[in-house]
């Protein structure tokens, strides 16, 4: 198949929309359920893309959450503690497959962000993963293939409008590729940059130690940089993102989004959020947007108006500034990866409160002197790549 007709593009208005391949190939995927639409397919291209390379980088089986054209999450497949896998709503199903603990990973560093997003898989999707995926909000999902029992659970969600699209793993594109804005034809190589670990090679802070886990973390990091809508920012800890700042113009502000992400993964770790007790029935949806709040700074507002009735079972103590601030002094080892140089050793600054001990960055600014010099206050260590990772 060499083309396939899409209900609309971007929005309703914008039509007629398709999908087709100029030449000899066939289209590279095959849906197997569901009806995906323009973004969904910018989506699952581009988190394939991604895992794909996760999984070639590490060696682990890989997931990606994506969300218009940025990823709310990505991840390997590393075993879930009890504490994650609580706060990823998933304590419930036992022990899961390395591919499930991946996409509960990716899933759920950003839950708020994740809801209604396009998965990606780099393995055959195993009947976990398509468990997993069942309860939650999302519109579809890309991976090589599917076992038999995995496809029919997918085929079952929403009414059979799930959309289920098979890659094949063997396709690969050609070296140039095109784009066309406001009748303009834009063309360049496409970035097949190898993101390994030699890139983090050249360290030039005081502190030259980067341990093989946090290596492992950087490396996931600028992978899914390079396929975050830039300007971008990554957090990374045990295997995931926890944090992913993207498509702001200042980098500073794509720090702070990306500092505030991580925080809230942290915090949802806080004894004073696992012992919140919900009112029976409450949605999945409902209980992240409740978290949300508590963690919030507005959660004053919410005790004073009674609305945590309508949410808990027990009127939540309030989570101080004090005490959640004193809780995040204990995230530590937390890796950061830039698309491109850090300008000024704000971004250094803020990235600090979040626990942040190693970066991977291109370098090249006129102020990376005073970078290094804001490394060094905290004794973090710092690999310049030399490569800049922008997408658009």
């Amino acid at each position: 198949m060499k083309e396939l007709e899409l209900k609309y593009g971007c929005n309703p208005n914008q039509k007629p929309a398709r999908i087709f391949m100029n030449g000899e190939k066939d289209l590279p995927i095959q849906v197997l359920s569901g009806r995906p639409g323009y973004i969904n397919l910018l989506d699952a291209l581009n988190g394939w893309q991604l895992v794909r390379e996760l999984k070639k980088a590490t060696g682990l089986p890989a997931a990606a959450s994506f969300k218009h054209v940025s990823p709310a999450g990505a991840a390997v497949g590393l075993p879930l503690d009890e504490t994650l896998a609580k706060i990823y709503w998933v304590d419930d199903m036992g022990e899961l497959s390395p591919l499930a603990c991946a996409y509960a990973r990716a899933r759920g560093a950003d839950r708020m962000s994740s809801f209604g997003d396009f998965v990606s898989l780099s393995e055959v999707c195993d009947v976990d993963t398509a468990r997993l995926i069942k309860r939650e909000v999302s519109d579809g999902v890309i991976a090589p293939g599917y076992e038999p029992e995995a496809l029919e659970i997918l085929k079952s969600k929403k009414n059979g409008n799930y959309c289920v699209i098979e890659m094949d793993e063997s396709y690969e594109p050609e070296k140039t590729e095109r784009k066309q804005v406001f009748g303009v034809v834009f063309e360049q190589g496409r970035n097949d940059l190898d993101i390994n670990r030699d890139l983090i090679a050249n360290v030039v802070t005081v502190n030259q130690e980067i341990p093989d886990a946090a290596k492992i973390d950087l490396v996931i990091a600028l992978i899914t940089l390079k396929y975050t809508q830039s300007n971008s920012v990554c957090y990374a800890k045990g295997g995931q993102a926890i944090g992913i700042g993207a498509g702001q113009q200042s980098r500073v502000h794509c720090t702070r989004l990306a500092g505030q992400k991580a925080d809230n993964w942290f915090l949802r770790q806080a004894p004073q959020v696992l012992g919140l007790q919900f009112v029976d029935g409450i949605h999945r949806a409902d209980r992240d947007n409740a978290i949300d709040v508590y963690i919030g700074e507005e959660y004053m507002d919410v005790l004073a108006d009674g609305a945590w009735e309508k949410i808990f079972k027990v009127k939540p103590p309030v989570f101080t500034r004090e005490e959640k601030r004193a809780w995040l002094d204990q995230m530590t080892d937390v890796a950061l990866g830039s698309d491109a140089f850090f300008p000024f050793g704000d971004n250094i600054e803020r990235a600090y409160k979040s626990g942040v001990r190693y970066i991977a960055q291109p370098g090249g600014s006129v102020r990376d002197d005073d970078v290094i010099k804001t490394c060094n206050k905290y004794q973090m260590a710092m690999a310049f790549t030399g490569i800049r990772l922008f997408h658009h």
